[in-house]
Parts: C-alpha cells; structure tokens; sequence
C-alpha cells in the first residue's frame, strides 16, 4: 500500500518511506478500513487445512488521501469484529465451515443429526459383509417359460426320447406335462413319468443339482435301510436334459397328485389325522435331506404329492429353492441378505428366508408348521397379507413368540391338537444352528395318531 500523507502530522511522503521524515512515526503498512475488508475477506473465502493463502497482490484502487481519528479507528474496528464474528456464528454463509457439535440431549431431538446418522448409514459398510460393502437382499430373476406343443419331442443326456402327451400344470417360470418314453409300441395317451421343464438358468438347474448330489437312489435306498423304512418321499429323477438350448428338463416317476390340487378342487380342509399322517412322512424326508446338508426352503401344498395308487405315500418335491445349509459338514453362518429376501410361498416360508438369510434347518419345521395350521383351519393371521411379504414377515415374527396367540387366531374356539401345539413351541424356539430332534417330534404325531385310533400303516386321510 502506498501513503501519501502521514497520517499522524499529515507531512508529505514519497513512495517506499516506511517512517515519516518529520515525526519519525512508523508508517502503517495497510489502511485500517482495508485492514476490517480484508478480515471479513478471509473469513468468508478461507482457505482448506492443509493450504496457505497467497500473498496479498497489491490495491488497484488509487490511493486516496486518509485521516482518520482514533475514535473513527476504533469504531470501524468494533463493526470488523463483529462483522467476522457473526459470520463464524452463521455455518450457511460459509461454505467450508464445519457444524459445531452438539450435546448428547440435543443431538436426540435434532432432526439434522438424524438425517446425517440416516446418511451415514446408508454409506457406511456393514459389519456382516466380508467385503465391506452394505448387505443388501438379492432380488430375484423372473423367466417366462412359453408353453411347447403336445407331441413335441425331448432327448435328454443318455439319448432317450420323451413324448409330451399333456400339460399338467403351469406357471411363470415353469411347466410340468405327462411325457411317455418313445418304444417300439405305439404311442397311448398314458403317463408313468412326469417332466418338469423351466429356463435353463433358472431355478431347475439348482434343483437338478440337489437330485444329482443328495437324492441318488443308492443314497435313498442305504438310508431307507439303515433307519428301517418301507418308503421315503424322495422324487426319483429319471433323466434330465436340455431342450432349444434355452429349456433345461427334469423327469420323474409319476408321483400322483399335488395335495393344492386336491384342496382346490375339494375346497375343503384336512382332518386333524390327515394333518398328522402328512407330518410324519414329511419330517422323514426332512431328516434325509439335512442330514445330507440341504433344506428344501419351499414346504408348500403346491410340493406336496400323493399317489392314489399308492394311498399311503406322500412325496415332497420341488427343490427348486433346495439350499445347502452345511457344505463339508460346516454350517454357514447367519447373515441377512446373503440370499434373495421373501423366495418362496410367502405365506409359509420361514423368518430366516423372509430376511434373505440362508434357511437352515429349522426354517424347514417352521415353514412345516405353518402348513400344518393353513391345511387344518385354512387361515393365517398374515394370509390376506400375502401381497405384502415385509408385512407378513412383521406379523411371523410377532406369533413367533406367542404361539398361544397364533393357535387362538387360527382354531378360534375349537379345539387346538396337542400336538400341534407341542410341535409349534418346540420348533419356534430353535436356534439357527440347531439340529432338532426330529425322532421326538415324529413320536409327539405317532403318538396322537394312535390316541385317534389309526396309525401310520392306514392310508392318508385324504379323499383323491
């Protein structure tokens, strides 16, 4: 800055003086009105952490003469400090400036904590993924699969011809027909094999895994064996095989009837017997396929079949949703969103595939359970929640710890079977990694079946 005038005895100054030739008085350096801008500058445009400011480039406005009182000084010093103190005061009109904290009262009630802890959260990496990223449920991949036309012919991998002869069921992601294998008879509108037929990357190539690795009949019929059975509801795959190169087909004994289609088309509900006698021959099922390290996660009428030929058979297929909860022996741990969230009949499958963790065993005996209650009363406390699965999951978890309450919904004033009730109990307070004990909840059934007056030697209780 250059002065013309001293500004304490006014004498005449050349440029580049830095004391006054007449009263000796060192010279200012900058103009106390520049002084209280340049304050005000600084802390408007502050610099980040870490960088200096440049040096102040020199006034392009042209100088002026200045005398100024001490009491004019002092004001204008006065309205500098508070200009720059309420600006530090106002966290909006600095852009760099940071929040002051607030106290652990405060921060409870403040809705701007609240949104930064919302923001935080949303970034921040979740504890349970390995990878640091936020866990978050997997969504599942719809396919469509187009009906193919009656007669059409199908190869699988050892060469065999299968003809479709009729179209038993369909849905959006599968097809299930009647087939005959191709002989050197003529051709009849009868079926001893069913075919089941998806996209080829869809849900069937996990169920053909599961048939290949834990349902081979050597294992089936070593089991059957060693545990002294007469029958065990696995399907037997015949053949499999791929189709246009965008089917994948499985094929299978003819099992019977799905137990949907015989409640739809009887409308009526199961006997306390029928609901016993179905128990059992699925907890036998179950047991194999745990102790072979899978769960089926998908226990639903739909999956459920049963042989007029065979009355005392019942068949538990569709493991399309099979998951293998215990790869080498090693249970996998907890961990929501881990698997898509809601997979399944969202009206009976388990809390654990609600939240999209992998279902373990007991997400088998809860889901079990739920059908027990539906095929007996025909209702759930969540059933006209069924299009809203984060609803259905809410009112599971509330009946999880009040199975008194999810019986009185359900029997309303009639009767609740004790064993029913016994088996809900024991099953809602499983752990994750817990193994039940399937043969004390197979004898809490043979039990009241034989207080009933039948038993597991008499056909299943349902009209075909």
């Amino acid at each position: 800055m250059i002065l013309h005038y001293c500004p304490q005895c006014g004498s005449k100054l050349q440029a580049g003086f830095k004391f006054c030739p007449s009263c000796g008085q060192k010279l200012p350096t900058e103009d106390p009105e520049e002084a209280a801008a340049s304050a005000i500058s600084q802390v408007t445009t502050s610099d980040p952490p870490g960088q200096s400011s440049p040096a102040h480039a020199p006034s392009l406005t042209p100088p002026r003469r200045t005398r100024l009182t001490a009491a004019k000084v002092k004001v204008e010093e006065e309205v500098s400090s508070r200009t720059a103190a309420s600006l530090s005061k106002s966290p909006k009109s600095l852009p760099g400036a940071s929040r002051a904290p607030l106290s652990p009262r405060k921060r409870q009630a403040s809705p701007r904590v609240k949104q930064e802890e919302e923001s935080t959260a949303e970034a921040s990496p979740s504890p349970k993924s390995p990878l640091g990223a936020k866990s978050t449920p997997k969504r599942a991949r719809r396919m469509c699969v187009e009906p193919l036309q009656e007669s059409e012919l199908l190869t699988d991998t050892a060469g065999r011809k299968w003809r479709l002869t009729k179209l038993l069921r369909q849905s959006d992601s599968e097809l299930l027909y009647g087939v005959q294998q191709i002989t050197t008879g003529a051709p009849t509108a009868d079926y001893k094999y069913t075919l089941k037929l998806a996209a080829k990357d869809g849900k069937i190539f996990k169920e053909q895994n599961f048939l290949q690795r834990a349902a081979k009949p050597t294992l089936v019929e070593k089991w059957m064996k060693c545990h002294k059975l007469s029958f065990l509801g696995i399907p037997t795959c015949v053949g499999f095989g791929l189709h246009a190169d965008t089917y994948r087909f499985l094929i299978f004994h003819n099992m019977g009837q799905s137990l949907q289609s015989i409640l739809d088309e009887k409308t009526l509900l199961l006997s306390e017997k029928a609901v016993l006698q179905l128990c059992c021959r699925i907890l036998d099922v179950l047991e194999y396929i745990h102790e072979n390290e899978y769960v089926h996660a998908d226990i639903q009428a739909e999956n459920v079949y049963l042989n007029p030929a065979e009355p005392k058979q019942v068949y538990l297929a569709g493991y399309h949703h099979a998951f293998r909860y215990c790869p080498g022996g090693k249970q996998v741990e907890y961990r929501e969103g881990s698997q898509t969230a809601h997979e399944g009949a969202v009206e009976f499958i388990s809390i654990d595939s609600h939240k999209g963790a992998g279902p373990s065993r007991r997400s088998d005996l809860q889901a079990l359970g739920y059908c027990m209650l539906k095929w007996h009363t025909g209702t759930l406390p969540w059933t006209h929640q069924a299009g809203s699965p984060s609803k259905v999951l809410a009112e599971k978890e509330r009946y999880k710890a009040d199975v008194g309450g999810l019986l009185a919904h359900c029997f309303g004033r009639k009767r609740v079977p004790a064993a029913v009730q016994i088996y809900l109990s024991q099953v809602m307070a499983l752990q994750y990694n817990e193994k039940p004990d399937y043969l004390s909840l197979r004898n809490l059934m043979t039990d009241a079946l034989q207080q009933l007056g039948t038993s597991l030697d008499q056909p299943i209780d349902v009209q075909i």
